[in-house]
């Protein structure tokens, strides 16, 4: 004979069957909170970049992985770019992340050396703004060749005024840098923010999955703070 399922035996499988979409349905939650969270975070606070190219040495390296303040020059809206409520404007000597001008898909990473309102002028590798020489800490030389404006604005440079909204960047690498120098200037609007400190840095020319990769760790750069 089959026994029938009691009334109590229906109560605690019913009551199970709630226990159990109640704890997935809270898994739910929290993986969308966690989501959503993360991409304020990125949107509006703080994001992740990498180094790929030498345009900064020394004071960036290939390898170097660094986080961007997004929230120090103002609140943005995503996507556009556009500055809701600004509190403050990059000021030179910025390591700041940008989108590039010439393609926006496209990430940069550059030095402010001028804003908007300065006159820029380079003359045989002398950055001159507001017709005074500047000396430049971050600057880094490779080449005693000095190239004519006619040959390239590498060394020789304007004089230009960047205009409102606006700022020149340029790398560290002086030599090595694909920069406003050769492309002109960068938006406010197309500043993704301020770079403030290495958490990591290894070489990536190594192989990823080797121990030579783990042994080109650089625990020393790791926590600088980016000047």
């Amino acid at each position: 004979m089959m026994n029938n399922p009691t009334f109590s035996d229906k109560r605690r499988k019913l009551s199970g069957e709630i226990r159990s979409k109640s704890v997935i349905r809270e898994y739910v939650e929290a993986i969308v909170v966690a989501v959503l969270l993360a991409l304020f975070i990125r949107t509006f606070i703080i994001q992740a970049f990498k180094i790929p190219s030498g345009s900064m040495l020394p004071t960036l390296q290939i390898g170097d992985h660094l986080l961007v303040n997004k929230f120090i020059y103002g609140l943005r809206m995503p996507l556009t770019g556009k500055l809701l409520i600004p509190w403050k404007s990059p000021v030179r000597g910025d390591v700041v992340v940008f989108r590039f001008p010439k393609d926006r898909n496209i990430d940069y990473i550059k030095r402010v050396v001028a804003v908007a309102g300065d006159k820029i002028e380079i003359v045989n590798k002398h950055l001159m703004i507001n017709d005074a020489e500047v000396v430049d800490l971050h600057a880094h030389f490779t080449s005693e060749t000095e190239l004519s404006a006619t040959v390239s604005p590498r060394d020789n440079y304007g004089p230009v005024t960047v205009p409102s909204g606006n700022i020149f960047v340029m790398g560290d690498n002086r030599d090595n840098s694909y920069d406003s120098r050769f492309w002109g200037f960068v938006e406010h609007s197309d500043i993704l923010g301020k770079a403030f400190i290495l958490y990591w840095s290894w070489d990536i020319e190594t192989p990823l999955l080797s121990l030579t990769r783990l042994m080109s760790i650089r625990w020393s750069r790791i926590g600088d703070v980016i000047q």
